[in-house]
């Protein structure tokens, strides 16, 4: 009788999406049935009863670590969690941690010291059990189907089976009870990420009438050191943001987040370092970071270069994202005006 295996795959949400995905592949591939973690959007009790109740039907779990923690709950992840209570059900688990000096986007990792201390406790409890390490998608893609398949051969379980291998009225009952099962635990998550959906539109919509209600002012001199400062403008923090935000995706240097700010309120194009008083740009950055939109870039530059450079955090990034799409969906014209520009 051929069995299939429910494997629950958990792990942070947006920095490992690419990485759960070929986890996910593998089980398919190998003809068993993954249960995976874009289902749920960890966020509160009832979720949890949720996640729960998918965990004690699954006959495995795996877990996936990079470099993020994740959402706590009464001072643990949920990542944690779910391992912990797999391990106290007596499901057998497996883990895979990133290795040691692989590249990473600097925005997808913990930058909180609590969060770090409790990364790497987490990932301690981890090795204690069979771990792999892995580089890339790739790489876990490979080192979870061969470490899976051990796992089978040594913790067999219960599984599935198709039920015209299976007598018994006893399995037709039991099928039509997860079918109906099933079909109230979609309607339960669909619920869920519409409320994790709303909840994530009020933030942004917080945030956006908070730079909105902050008034300040800006003005600007040309190339000349001597030159007075002129064409004092009134003007929100919501305005300075959405001038300069699109310079962050990456990083921007305060020298180039003077210039783009000249451009955008002055129409004036400087190739100079000071056409916008520094101290009014450092106090803007300051609030800034202090809602948490941007953070010192995590880049790094040449020892000669001592530029200040800057980047969006997660949070501004899709703060920036809510008003682009905002203007795109109202609708927005490119200047065809506009020279053809190129950094090579």
């Amino acid at each position: 009788m051929s069995k299939k295996f429910q494997i629950f795959v958990s792990s942070t949400y947006e920095d490992l999406k690419s990485e759960r995905d070929q986890v996910i592949k593998a089980a398919l591939e190998m003809g068993h049935i993954p249960v995976g973690m874009e289902m749920f959007s960890a966020a509160d009790e009832e979720q949890w009863k949720i996640i729960a109740r998918q965990i004690d039907q699954s006959d495995y779990y795996a877990v996936i670590i990079a470099h993020r923690y994740g959402s706590v709950h009464e001072g643990v992840s949920y990542t944690e969690k779910e391992y912990d209570y797999a391990l106290s059900k007596g499901i057998p688990v497996i883990g895979f941690v990133i290795e040691d000096g692989v590249h990473w986007p600097p925005v997808m990792i913990d930058t909180d010291h609590d969060a770090r201390v409790s990364l790497e406790r987490f990932k301690a409890k981890v090795k204690k059990k069979p771990v792999g390490f892995w580089k890339n998608s790739e790489d876990l893609h490979g080192k979870f189907s061969i470490s899976l398949m051990k796992l089978i051969a040594t913790n067999p379980r219960l599984g599935w089976a198709r039920a015209d291998e299976v007598a018994g009225p006893e399995l037709a009952r039991e099928l039509t009870r997860l079918s109906s099962e099933n079909a109230k635990l979609r309607d339960e998550i669909a619920i869920l990420n519409k409320r994790e959906e709303e909840h994530e539109s009020n933030k942004d919509q917080d945030m956006i009438k908070i730079l909105q209600k902050n008034k300040t002012r800006i003005c600007y001199r040309k190339d000349e050191r001597d030159a007075k400062w002129q064409d004092h403008k009134d003007t929100t923090l919501f305005s300075i943001f959405s001038a300069i935000a699109h310079k962050l995706i990456s990083e921007a240097s305060i020298i180039s987040i003077r210039q783009e700010l000249a451009f955008k309120f002055f129409n004036y194009e400087s190739h100079r370092h000071y056409p916008i008083p520094r101290n009014y740009v450092d106090h803007w950055i300051n609030d800034f970071s202090c809602l948490g939109l941007v953070m010192p870039s995590r880049k790094k530059h040449s020892v000669n270069d001592d530029n200040d450079y800057w980047a969006l955090t997660e949070n501004g990034f899709r703060v920036h994202s809510s008003l682009r799409r905002l203007e795109l969906e109202v609708g927005t014209e490119i200047d065809v005006n506009d020279e053809p520009d190129d950094d090579l």
